[in-house]
């Protein structure tokens, strides 16, 4: 009996399974640190306890993103072991902040499945929620993935595709309990500016670029504990390229929209998401925001901000993202709309 586990494929999945993932993980200032190392993060309320303190926290919660990957990093050996590509998000809630200390664990239920035409692969959609120590859900996301066939010829499920919301409505941002930002200090946050200040269909130029090292992002997957095989095993892909896991790019464009979004402290929500194209060692990241919405909270001082970031390979104040054909361009590597906490 082999003891060993190979991962999941299509036909191994029906509807309504639920996935409790291993394994749970206790989290400290350690991964804040690690995560500040990694990206040029620098938001006020996710590095200073006690600029967190004068906005109404108890102290200084971790990164969004770090509980969005703890939490994503436990569903890879079951949900995209053997995933082709990762397609898309939807519908995704930050629903309480994370503290050193907490510890963190996921589970996922499948709520879709649709076989590719070509018979060797199929679209798995699952919903996934990341709980603490106290059984409470502290975030939650949809998330769809081109998964391969063990068996091309084991026979194709019904096919079932949700009904997934195309935003968040701001009625249903989580603002965390008791932040206030009446009391907003904008000189050590870094940058003046407040909701009011936006404007729909403004678009900011985050102008700085990082480019991409190979031990940093396999650094980040380790530490995120992803154990998909495109970004560790250099015989894992026909080009013999480690891949770099695309939510390691997603950090890398939100901390550089720290550039003119200084004050968009907490993610809150993801609206939808497309990792566009792959990203290898080597490439420069540069990124660029359009404002989408903007929104009252009923939070004092508390504003919402619904951002699409694009994080992309070209040069700096190039803005292009899709060509005539409706594809995106090769040069861009993510489309990212999700809403963020701003002083009102």
């Amino acid at each position: 009996m082999t003891k060993t586990n190979p991962g999941r494929f299509f036909e191994d999945y029906r509807i309504g399974d639920i996935i409790r993932h291993a394994v749970p993980r206790t989290v400290s200032g350690g991964e804040r640190a690690l995560y500040h190392a990694l990206y040029p993060a620098r938001h006020a309320l996710h590095s200073s306890d006690e600029f967190a303190r004068a906005s109404g926290l108890d102290g200084s919660p971790m990164d969004d993103l770090i509980a969005f990957h703890i939490v994503f990093g436990k569903t890879v050996p079951d949900v995209s072991l053997n995933a082709i590509a990762n397609l898309g998000y939807a519908e995704g809630r930050w629903l309480k902040p994370v503290h050193a200390g907490d510890t963190l664990r996921s589970e996922s239920e499948v709520i879709g499945l649709k076989e590719n035409s070509n018979g060797k692969s199929g679209v798995l959609y699952v919903r996934t929620r990341g709980l603490n120590q106290d059984d409470e859900i502290v975030m939650e996301y949809v998330r769809w993935v081109m998964v391969r066939k063990r068996d091309a010829a084991a026979p194709a499920p019904d096919v079932v595709v949700p009904d997934l919301a195309k935003t968040v409505a701001p009625a249903d941002l989580v603002v965390p309990e008791g932040l206030d930002f009446t009391s907003y200090d904008f000189d050590l946050a870094g940058e003046p500016y407040r909701l009011g200040d936006y404007g729909i269909g403004e678009i900011i130029d985050h102008v700085d670029g990082v480019t991409v090292e190979e031990a940093e992002h396999m650094l980040a997957t380790r530490l995120w504990q992803n154990t998909a095989k495109v970004h560790f095993d250099v015989t894992a892909r026909e080009d013999g390229k480690r891949l770099i896991y695309g939510g390691h790019v997603i950090s890398m464009a939100r901390a550089l929209s720290f550039n003119g979004l200084a004050n968009a402290q907490m993610i809150v929500a993801l609206n939808a998401g497309a990792h566009a194209n792959p990203c290898f060692s080597g490439d420069t990241v540069r990124a660029w925001s359009e404002v989408l919405d903007i929104a009252e909270t009923p939070a004092p001082g508390v504003g919402a901000i619904r951002l699409r970031t694009v994080a992309h390979t070209g040069k700096a104040g190039d803005h292009g993202l899709k060509g005539g054909d409706g594809k995106y361009l090769p040069h861009v590597l993510l489309d990212l709309d999700y809403w963020a906490l701003i002083p009102a």
